[in-house]
């Protein structure tokens, strides 16, 4: 049984699949890993690293992935990482597969069962397999630090022989996990701290972590939550009233850092150019769902731009940006999932095709899309 690391094409991204903690872990499972040389640089593991902790460095993803049995990756392979897999083979990584059909069917005609990490249910023997949490939160708490780095006042309040250094006002946007997180630093520097949200449960998360709970508490909103725990997408009418709430908060507020994305859709847009027309200059806005569209609609992917005085920082791959802890926390999430599909005994791979977290996560098998969410139109 052969396990390989292959390094990313990706240019933004900093982050890879396994670490020697990881690989040992695979080891002690009977599989030889390779990991391709370089693939853990940017994420501070040198080569000799994983070689001390019993890999195999391959000099290119060519001779990492030749006759392996599972590949692990940080994002989709593009479709000229394919054609040294194996027919058959596992490959595991976030896939990003909304609106990619080209690069389902390129991962079907390659005949490899490929499986989008991201799609891992949220049920508790999940909840370590959970790429999305770990990652979410990273970006959380990266987004305040980012927040507070280009902010040119201090965050909490302070009171010196000069006078007193009033405390920052940070609003929150969306209580899911990145967001949370976000609450939570911008509490421990010391700022003044509100959030918002449309799922109700989000009200208690928010008041737990000691900042403040902003929305229009209707009907619809009491409703606003799926089984699955993502929020639900809002009709018109209370969108226009909780803007209209939200439009007078932000205009009081010094750091704005917005967190909301539903699967598979564009970002909702909650911050308009009025909205960041009425901030003070030399406020900030940090917008985490930049790479779907943004939820601010001044925000540009990859730039920290400037628009009447108030920044808007529109980094991507957030979590790639604390690389070591982020690889970290992603390659444990692979390692609990690659697990349930080895038979430890024989140290082969075996993967039980009825399990519910494969069939939630298997996008292609045997040359064709299995998953019912992808499935061809035509």
């Amino acid at each position: 049984m052969r396990i390989a690391v292959l390094s990313e094409t990706d240019r933004a991204e900093t982050r890879v699949a396994a670490t020697p903690e990881t690989v040992k872990k695979y080891k002690s499972l009977g599989a030889d890993v390779v990991v391709q040389a370089g693939a853990g640089l940017q994420a501070g593991l040198s080569d000799a690293d994983f070689e001390a902790a019993g890999a195999t460095v391959a000099g290119s993803a060519a001779d990492a992935a030749k006759d392996a049995d599972i590949v692990l990756k940080v994002r989709r392979p593009a479709e000229s990482e394919l054609t040294g897999l194996k027919p058959g083979a596992l490959l595991i990584a976030i896939m990003d597969p909304y609106g990619q059909e080209a690069a389902l069917k390129a991962l079907a005609e390659a005949k490899v069962a490929a499986f989008s990490m991201e799609l891992m249910p949220r049920i508790t023997r999940a909840q370590v397999m959970d790429v999305l949490s770990s990652q979410a939160n990273l970006a959380g708490y990266r987004a305040v630090v980012d927040a507070a780095a280009e902010y040119g006042r201090a965050i909490p309040m302070m009171m010196t022989a000069a006078g007193t250094v009033p405390a920052a006002r940070i609003f929150v946007m969306g209580a899911g996990v990145a967001g949370l997180q976000a609450i939570a630093t911008a509490r421990r520097l010391g700022g003044i701290v509100t959030a918002t949200d449309v799922r109700p449960a989000a009200k208690e998360q928010v008041e737990s972590l000691g900042a403040k709970f902003v929305a229009v508490e209707d009907e619809e909103f009491r409703q606003a939550e799926t089984a699955g725990g993502y929020a639900k997408e809002m009709s018109a009418e209370y969108r226009a009233k909780q803007a209209e709430l939200v439009a007078s908060h932000i205009a009081k507020q010094d750091i704005v850092v917005t967190t909301a994305l539903i699967p598979g859709r564009p970002a909702p847009r909650l911050l308009t150019r009025e909205m960041v027309e009425s901030m003070k200059p030399g406020s900030v806005i940090v917008d985490l769902a930049v790479e779907r569209g943004g939820n601010c609609e001044v925000s540009k992917p990859g730039e920290v731009v400037e628009h009447n005085g108030v920044k808007i920082i529109g980094h991507l791959n957030v979590p790639g940006r604390l690389a070591a802890t982020a690889s970290n926390l992603y390659a444990k999430n692979l390692y609990a999932f690659v697990e349930t599909l080895i038979d430890k005994e024989a140290k082969t791979v075996a993967v039980k095709w009825d399990d519910e977290l494969v069939k939630a996560t298997c996008l292609t098998r045997d040359g064709v899309i299995v998953h019912t969410a992808f499935q061809p139109t035509a």
